[in-house]
């Protein structure tokens, strides 16, 4: 099997997301998709990244502060980017 191949499904989700890159600060975007291993982030910044660039995540708007984490940039669309979650 192909490692490009995503292994887990994907659920429609959309809800706000702090995104933090040196290349434009700080974003707030919409996350369109999500799955155990990442998420799609829809924002027009975020065609800037390339593939492989790491950036920081945090969801906005939950009851509490949610933990920030790291994302690796895997693909680039037109609308916005597919990002994997690195686990440290």
């Amino acid at each position: 099997m192909s490692s490009h191949l995503r292994q887990s499904i994907r659920t429609s989700m959309n809800c706000q997301i702090k995104i933090c890159h040196p290349s434009f600060g700080e974003i707030f975007a919409t996350t369109e998709d999500l799955s155990d291993e990442g998420v799609f982030i829809k924002h027009a910044d975020m065609i800037k990244l390339k593939k492989g660039d790491i950036v920081t995540g945090q969801v906005q708007g939950l009851p509490i502060e949610a933990p920030i984490l790291k994302m690796e940039i895997m693909r680039i669309t037109s609308s916005g980017a597919g990002l994997k979650f690195c686990r440290d």
